[in-house]
């Protein structure tokens, strides 16, 4: 499991013990997952969170290998990793940054990170920081680093 990949993520999705409606309408819990027709939850657990958190993250893993045909760095991963799990692999996949990864175009990699801010038609202060900290991952840096994430 991407240890970086689960800072981001823990970091900038936060949690819930009960469901919510997200910003974009889901019903989420836990580390921003969305909850399946299939499933239902009522109070989670600090495990069961986190063990929510690794499935999401395996099931990421998947879309991530399945995409990507270059070799990367455990900080290109993690990177990544989180920016699927925030905008879903369908995103990656049509986008131009996973592209630019394939192509080894790294110095453009992070000027794609940076066009992934905007929602609701609205440039969003937390995607800026959150993009930020992708690009800065990617490139083998993470302020995250030293906090209990």
């Amino acid at each position: 499991m991407n240890t970086y990949a689960k800072r981001l993520i823990r970091y900038f999705e936060g949690h819930s013990y009960r469901p919510y409606r997200c910003p974009a309408g889901h019903w989420t819990i836990g580390y921003g997952h969305k909850i399946r027709p299939h499933e239902s939850f009522s109070v989670l657990t600090d495990q069961e969170i986190e063990d929510l958190l690794n499935q999401d993250l395996n099931e990421r893993q998947r879309h991530l290998a399945a995409l990507i045909q270059v070799p990367l760095t455990k900080y290109e991963e993690g990177a990544l990793l989180s920016f699927i799990f925030n905008v879903g692999a369908g995103a990656f996949q049509r986008s131009t940054l996973r592209m630019k990864v394939n192509r080894k175009e790294h110095g453009e990699v992070l000027h794609e990170f940076r066009k992934w801010i905007w929602a609701g038609g609205k440039k969003k202060p937390g995607l800026i920081t959150r993009r930020m900290a992708e690009a800065q991952c990617y490139l083998g840096n993470s302020f995250l680093e030293n906090r209990n994430q």
